[in-house]
């Protein structure tokens, strides 16, 4: 069996230097200065908003009769919402995964 030439004490000085180096990089790194997290999300979920309101709007003027709308547009808008929709509901499940799979980590 090799033994390791590391004592206990060497091993607490260099966690030590670690310790310090990690700090003072912490304390001269500047935030990032890009969108925030949630500001993207509340763009995605108002874009995904807005098709829905629109693919309402045109289906209300279809059934009225309107004949501006055709049924391939109100067709088109109406699958335009609902894969956003879809994409806005996997999003939503896999954060709502990661959450539990952080929230069950050990600390």
């Amino acid at each position: 069996m090799i033994e390791q030439g590391i004592s206990a004490n060497d091993l607490l000085h260099r966690l030590r230097e670690l310790s310090h180096r990690v700090e003072a990089g912490l304390e001269g790194a500047q935030q990032p200065q890009g969108p925030d997290f949630s500001e993207l999300l509340r763009a995605s979920l108002d874009r995904v908003n807005g098709v829905q309101q629109s693919a309402a709007s045109l289906a209300r003027a279809y059934e009225l009769g309107d004949p501006a709308v055709s049924i391939t547009d109100l067709t088109i808008a109406m699958q335009k919402s609902s894969l956003a929709f879809q994409a806005a509901t996997q999003v939503r499940n896999k954060l709502v995964a990661a959450y539990q799979e952080i929230m069950s980590m050990q600390v």
